[in-house]
């Protein structure tokens, strides 16, 4: 089959000489033991060559659809291709859910967890950390299954394999009860009730994000996503901190209508319509916007919003907005979040090549004595020793590399700049 020519934002052209959309698992097998160089391709919303490759590009969403649920054991198997909209709808209608969501619930659970894609949350974990076991295809057309209770430190360096490991064929995802949540949003919040009140913001709700443009001095929207029934759930006032309670639905870029966006004003709703920021059915814009994550020490959350503002005048010009979110700390090696509570400052861009290279530019600089991780998926431009430096399992994983793809089928030149193989 024809590769597809470019990613959902169309900043990035796959050089694949071949697709593929195996729809059994003998066919991915036979593929991969006849490839030279393999890549598995999710939903497209990564926004560099991460999934890219010379040889041959699958697509696990043509494999046979797997929900099944083990009541027992509160854990779901799903395969990989299924979208984290389409997973929601067959919990929730079960009386289960995830405790933690991202942004987008048109993304593909594969591609989620091997990118270290996250939610928010005090208190929440990434998205990758609810995965307790995987099945993997390897290059030699082999199957691999990794549990969190029988492989345990092993486990913990290929949930986020970023593709470098083989085609993940399902995972088994913890579950929780079914919950409910309902969202509000406040408008312009002062700067200097950021700063000063910036704990007291991140922990205001089960779910929170603060939008700025870097262009004023007032934080755009803050949006609260509070689970009915707990410590966070009281009405809220009209006036918080010096910003508005909103009176109607609210994009998270300014100047964009509300349509696509989870509903608001405080109408409870189950976890999966309110936890991420748009309604699966509506499909994300055109991929008229770039895409760039950096993940800090908690601790240094201050730190990096004045070191950004430093650089406002660069940043602001190729901005749609930026979104700053907290996550909890896990133990998966390649995990953004690995070993430390994170605070995440990520930056929607206009899709304009030069402007946006100026501003991550001016944004890797600011951030660069803070021990910034970029986020696997989107677009940086860091030298691959500083993104080295900053993983202690880096060698761990090197050498896992090398025992589950020994011939490097798997590899690619972004993966091997960043992550390479052990000698």
């Amino acid at each position: 089959m024809t590769a597809p020519q470019r990613n959902w934002a169309g900043n990035v052209t796959y050089g694949a000489a071949r697709f593929h959309r195996p729809t059994t698992l003998a066919e991915l097998r036979g593929l991969l033991a006849a490839s030279r160089r393999a890549r598995a391709v999710g939903t497209g919303h990564s926004f560099n060559r991460i999934a890219d490759t010379t040889g041959d590009l699958i697509s696990v969403a043509g494999l046979p659809r797997t929900v099944r649920l083990d009541r027992a054991a509160g854990t779901v198997t799903v395969s990989a291709g299924i979208r984290y909209g389409e997973l929601a709808t067959h919990l929730h209608a079960a009386g289960f859910g995830l405790p933690n969501l991202g942004s987008l619930p048109h993304i593909s659970v594969a591609g989620a967890c091997a990118t270290g894609t996250h939610g928010s949350g005090e208190r929440n974990k990434g998205l990758a950390t609810a995965v307790t076991g995987l099945d993997l295809a390897t290059a030699g057309g082999e199957l691999l299954t990794l549990t969190r209770a029988a492989d345990g430190d092993r486990f913990a360096g290929a949930v986020v394999g970023l593709g470098a490991l083989g085609v993940v064929t399902s995972l088994t995802l913890a579950v929780v009860p079914s919950f409910d949540v309902r969202q509000y949003v406040y408008d312009d919040l002062p700067w200097d009730s950021l700063i000063s009140h910036f704990d007291e913001i991140a922990g205001a709700a089960y779910s929170v994000s603060v939008f700025v443009d870097w262009a004023g001095p007032r934080a755009k929207q803050v949006w609260l996503k509070q689970r009915l029934g707990g410590p966070d759930a009281g009405a809220p006032p009209r006036r918080w901190l010096g910003a508005t309670l909103a009176d109607g639905p609210r994009h998270p870029v300014p100047g964009v209508g509300p349509e696509p966006a989870t509903e608001q004003l405080g109408v409870p709703g189950p976890w999966h319509t309110r936890l991420p920021h748009f309604r699966p059915e509506f499909t994300p814009s055109a991929g008229a916007e770039v895409q760039s994550e950096y993940l800090l020490p908690r601790g240094r959350a201050l730190a990096a919003l004045a070191a950004v503002a430093a650089v406002r005048d660069s940043v602001a010009p190729a901005l749609q907005v930026c979104e700053i979110r907290t996550i909890a700390a896990d133990d998966l090696w390649l995990s953004p979040s690995y070993g430390r509570d994170t605070v995440a400052l990520h930056f929607t861009w206009v899709p304009a090549a030069d402007a946006v290279a100026r501003a991550v530019t001016a944004v890797e600089g600011a951030l660069a004595p803070l021990d910034a991780r970029p986020h696997w998926g989107k677009v940086f431009t860091l030298d691959p020793a500083v993104v080295r430096a900053q993983y202690d399992r880096l060698p761990d994983f090197a050498r896992l590399r090398g025992e589950v793809d020994p011939d490097g089928v798997c590899r690619n030149e972004f993966v091997d700049r960043y992550v390479p193989a052990a000698p």
